[in-house]
């Protein structure tokens, strides 16, 4: 007689960072980096670029595009990663809410 396994699924927050035990500043941090991050991966993608264009374009090594399509977060800061959306022709907009009490 085969037992059935039970998964337990807990929910998450809205930042993985978080959830994985960073502190809340520094999980803020992160979380707002590979929002960056993704939409610059998409961008290169959706150009069809190597690497290597990419880089041209970026004004970056390949190595430094390699790191950031690997999601080697900790190779870039937010200041980095906006420079590189402006050069993209995207608006980068930042949001500031109050937390609710």
């Amino acid at each position: 007689m085969m037992k059935t396994k039970v998964l337990e699924v807990t929910q998450g927050s809205k930042n993985v960072f978080e959830d994985l035990g960073f502190d809340p500043e520094e999980a803020l941090n992160l979380k707002i980096r590979a929002d960056l991050m993704l939409n610059i991966r998409r961008f290169i993608k959706d150009q069809r670029w190597t690497q290597k264009k990419a880089a041209l374009f970026f004004r970056e090594t390949q190595p430094r595009i390699s790191d950031l399509m690997n999601g080697d977060i900790e190779r870039f800061s937010i200041d980095k990663l906006v420079q590189m959306l402006s050069r993209t022709g995207m608006n980068v907009r930042v949001e500031v809410d109050k937390k609710a009490a």
